[in-house]
C-alpha cells in the first residue's frame, strides 16, 4: 500500500493506493489549514493500516503547504522505515486531462503563474516548469486545455483556450507513470525565494 500526500494547494488531499486500485481517500479544502488537518486526515484515511511507502508532493505551490506534506512525510517515513519519494504539482493536476495534452498553470506569488505542459500515453511533461507573469506564459503555453488555479488567468492572457478549474487530488497518483513518482523528497519551488542574504562587507 503506498499513502499518497498533496499539500502544495489549497486541496488537502490524502490517499491510500495499492496496485492500480485506490483503497479509500480524504479530499478536503482547507486553504491555509493544512498544518493542522492532514494528520488527522491521515489518520481518519488509515485506520490502523500501515503503508508500505509514501508519496509526497514537492511543488510547486505554497510554500507553507509544500513544507507542511514534506515534514509529516518525513517523519512518517522515519517512524514506519518505510520508503519516500515524490512527485509534483503540475503532473498530478495533468493527470486530470483525460488522456489529451494539457497544460498546468498554478497561481504563485507575485502575479505570477507556475506553467508546465504535458503530453498524454504516456503522461510526460513535454517541457520544464516556468514561473512567470500570465501575459509571457500565454506566449510559451500552446492554446489546450489548462488545468490549475491559474488556468482562467493564462487563458484570458491568451484570448483562447479550455479552462479547468482544478486542485490537484492524491487519488490521482493512481494514473502517474513511474518516472514522475520517483522525484526526490525535496520542496519544489518554481522561483527563487523572495527573501535574498544581506550583503556582508569584509573588515579589515
Amino acid at each position: 500500500m503506498i499513502l499518497v500526500i498533496e499539500t502544495a494547494t489549497p486541496a488537502c488531499s490524502v490517499a491510500l493506493i495499492e496496485k492500480d486500485a485506490l483503497l479509500d481517500e480524504r479530499h478536503e479544502i482547507v486553504g491555509r489549514g493544512h498544518a493542522e488537518r492532514l494528520l488527522p486526515l491521515i489518520e481518519d484515511l488509515l485506520r490502523g493500516r500501515r503503508p508500505d511507502s509514501i508519496l509526497v508532493d514537492v511543488g510547486p505551490g505554497s510554500f507553507t503547504g509544500v513544507r507542511v506534506g514534506l515534514a509529516a512525510a518525513q517523519g512518517l517515513r522515519i517512524g514506519w522505515r518505510v520508503p519516500l519519494h515524490g512527485f509534483s504539482s503540475t503532473a498530478l493536476l495533468a493527470a486530470q486531462a483525460g488522456g489529451r495534452e494539457a497544460a498546468v498553470a498554478i497561481a504563485g506569488g507575485h502575479g505570477q503563474l507556475f506553467v508546465q505542459s504535458f503530453g498524454h500515453d504516456p503522461l510526460v511533461p513535454l517541457g520544464s516548469l516556468r514561473s512567470l507573469p500570465p501575459e509571457e506564459a500565454a506566449r510559451v503555453i500552446a492554446p489546450h486545455a489548462v488545468l490549475g488555479s491559474g488556468a482562467a488567468a493564462l487563458v484570458a492572457a491568451r484570448g483562447r483556450g479550455e479552462v479547468v478549474d482544478a486542485l490537484p487530488r492524491a487519488a490521482d497518483a493512481l494514473f502517474l507513470p513511474e518516472a514522475l513518482i520517483a522525484l526526490p523528497p525535496r520542496p519544489i519551488y518554481g522561483r527563487p525565494p523572495d527573501a535574498k542574504p544581506r550583503s556582508t562587507t569584509a573588515v579589515s
